[in-house]
């Protein structure tokens, strides 16, 4: 992975206060760090409100935006939508913040730092707004978003499966008979 100065923030050229930046994030951006290949067409817009402080810094993370999957349930591709939102600080320490761990929230820079690189935060904040399951949103007349081909067959491989029975014949006559002699 290269090194891309877009996605730097100088941030002792701040003044004091609240700042908003814009990133617009694509395949290229997405795929440079190994992403799944079934999610294409990456359209995600991620507005960071950059809040400095004397000693520290806040940051909130507003991720928007779409991209195609693969439907959980019918194999189909669609539009999935994006949304989250994520919270960071980020603490000004003295010149070794290698010694202190950082928290879940909570991120330590040296003072010494002039720029803070938030490219990895980006990919992963956009990355945790995808949702687990990806199955089209229904229609506006109530009815599935999935190919109804695949549907049908769904719906006869379950009745069919739904039809077998305990293959072992008499199990409860006989855990009856069980539960009769340990009485």
């Amino acid at each position: 992975m290269k090194h891309n100065r877009e996605y730097e923030i100088a941030w002792q050229g701040l003044k004091a206060g609240m700042h908003t930046f814009l990133f617009d994030l694509d395949d290229r951006f997405m795929h440079e760090r190994n992403t799944d290949e079934n999610f294409k067409n990456w359209n995600a817009h991620v507005t960071l409100n950059f809040d400095k402080k004397s000693s520290f810094f806040m940051l909130h993370f507003d991720v928007d935006g779409s991209v195609t999957v693969p439907c959980d349930r019918c194999g189909d591709e669609f539009q999935l939508g994006l949304w989250d939102e994520f919270d960071l600080v980020i603490k000004l320490t003295g010149e070794d913040a290698s010694e202190i761990d950082d928290e879940d929230d909570v991120v330590f820079i040296p003072r010494s730092e002039t720029v803070i690189d938030i490219s990895n935060w980006l990919y992963e904040y956009v990355i945790l707004s995808v949702p687990l399951q990806h199955i089209h949103p229904d229609k506006p007349d109530g009815k599935p978003g999935c190919n109804p081909q695949a549907l049908k067959l769904l719906n006869e491989l379950s009745e069919h499966e739904g039809a077998v029975k305990n293959p072992i014949k008499g199990l409860d006559k006989l855990k009856g008979k069980i539960k009769n002699n340990k009485t």
